[in-house]
């Protein structure tokens, strides 16, 4: 029987990194790339998903090649990522239609007062448990549907979806072996 390994996926807000670890727990290899930041205004924070998940195929395939794995050596993969950046993307090719805004952005001010006005903060907070700030999904896409009419009328259509972006890596993964044969 071959050796097992299992790999930790870190996907986080500067960069990328796989470890590789033994049946005994110790680090068998690790690969990290930084992705690039994006910000277009004070307290906008923006990342390309496609290129998180390029980057993403990078570390995996540096970090089983720097320990000389093959890829059916690897058991049990566990994931951890910027799980409140937001990707809205194309809903039959995958692609993302517009840069992620990342969880620690602060554009959505305006849209927090509009619906603390209209819900009461309070009442958010004991009904989700959460209070009402900028970290969450919801404001993000307002956002971007308020501020790019061909989106909001795509997303009218039916045309898009949106997640943040570990419901988004998902779709990427049935293309790992196909892309550039959509």
């Amino acid at each position: 029987m071959k050796s097992q390994y299992v790999a930790a996926l870190d996907q986080g807000t500067t960069s990328t990194r796989c470890m590789l670890f033994d049946h005994h727990g110790r680090l068998v290899s690790v690969a990290q790339k930084q992705h690039r930041q994006y910000y277009p205004q004070p307290g906008w924070v923006e990342h390309d998903a496609a290129e998180i998940w390029s980057i993403t195929k990078q570390v995996i395939t540096q970090a089983l090649s720097d320990a000389e794995l093959p890829a059916d050596s690897i058991a049990a993969l566990g994931i951890t990522n910027q799980r409140e950046t937001v990707v809205i993307w194309d809903r039959l090719t995958g692609v993302p239609v517009h840069r992620a805004i990342v969880w620690q952005d602060t554009r959505t001010a305006a849209i927090l007062r509009r619906i603390e006005a209209a819900l009461d903060a309070a009442t958010i907070r004991q009904k989700t448990g959460l209070p009402l700030v900028n970290y969450f999904s919801v404001p993000k896409v307002m956002w971007i549907l308020e501020n790019d009419p061909g989106l909001r009328a795509r997303a009218d259509r039916g045309e898009l979806l949106f997640g943040t972006i570990d419901c988004w890596t998902p779709i990427c993964m049935r293309s790992w072996g196909t892309a550039g044969k959509r």
